[in-house]
């Protein structure tokens, strides 16, 4: 069986010394191919480094976090234009965070709206990040109707009524990760009724961290774990939805 991660931070510091040792095991446990989503211009040169270091496994992203935007904004999308000419593969992680801070949720607004355009312009997907900011992403994807996007809500925990309004906004996937392995996981139930060929498998390693390894770093040779739980929710085999969802991997992502 393949897989695909749609969502690693591979370069992220929490792997600071291991990381082709990570790509290793990851493929080692089938997934083949990983997505690297950019974060900003601290970070930017250790993705792209990684990814040509395992050119046709790691596929890089270019874009500025809703987290990063602050009164500097204005500069570090600046720096992340002028990455525009490298070979990317979506422009994200991109979107709204109302969770951490509302100080500066007009410029993230601004920011996202810019980074959407760009998407459309460059005929890219976009890797959306959303927390505590559903009802006014979807808000400014209406206002971008005409823009003809396509893309992937990471993380995705909304229910099946926001699934099926982004389905009328654009060509939308979720991202589905770790978080389906824990108990009481409100996605679980939600995903039993969304078709299983508009569902990513993701890790956002080192990040939530799928069950057996519930508190320990996360990375992407955990997927199969993820899959695993997914086949047992949609009744479908482990090979199928290996299949499936590394297809629509291809699909959005052209890899």
């Amino acid at each position: 069986m393949v897989f695909t991660d749609t969502h690693t931070h591979l370069y992220d510091e929490a792997f600071a010394g291991e990381e082709d040792l990570a790509v290793e095991r990851a493929v080692a446990a089938g997934v083949t191919r990983m997505i690297l989503p950019d974060i900003d211009s601290q970070t930017r040169n250790a993705m792209f480094s990684l990814a040509e270091r395992h050119e046709g496994v790691l596929f890089p992203c270019l874009g500025l976090h809703p987290t990063s935007v602050d009164a500097r904004w204005k500069e570090e999308m600046m720096l992340m234009e002028q990455n525009l000419e490298r070979k990317i593969r979506a422009i994200g992680e991109i979107g709204m965070d109302c969770y951490w801070s509302r100080e500066f949720v007009k410029e993230q607004e601004e920011v996202f709206r810019i980074q959407l355009e760009m998407a459309s312009g460059m005929d890219l997907p976009v890797i959306i990040h959303s927390r505590e900011s559903t009802e006014l992403i979807l808000k400014i994807l209406k206002d971008c109707s005409h823009l003809g996007l396509r893309g992937v809500f990471h993380a995705f925990s909304g229910s099946i009524e926001t699934f099926r309004e982004l389905q009328k906004l654009g060509d939308w996937y979720i991202g589905i990760g770790g978080v389906l392995t824990y108990k009481k996981a409100s996605i679980a139930e939600t995903v039993r009724q969304i078709p299983l060929e508009r569902i990513l498998l993701e890790t956002d390693s080192p990040y939530l961290t799928p069950v057996p390894f519930r508190g320990k770093r996360n990375e992407s040779a955990y997927i199969p774990h993820i899959a695993a739980r997914l086949s047992e929710l949609t009744g479908r085999t482990m090979e199928e939805t290996a299949a499936i969802t590394t297809d629509n991997a291809q699909k959005l992502f052209g890899i």
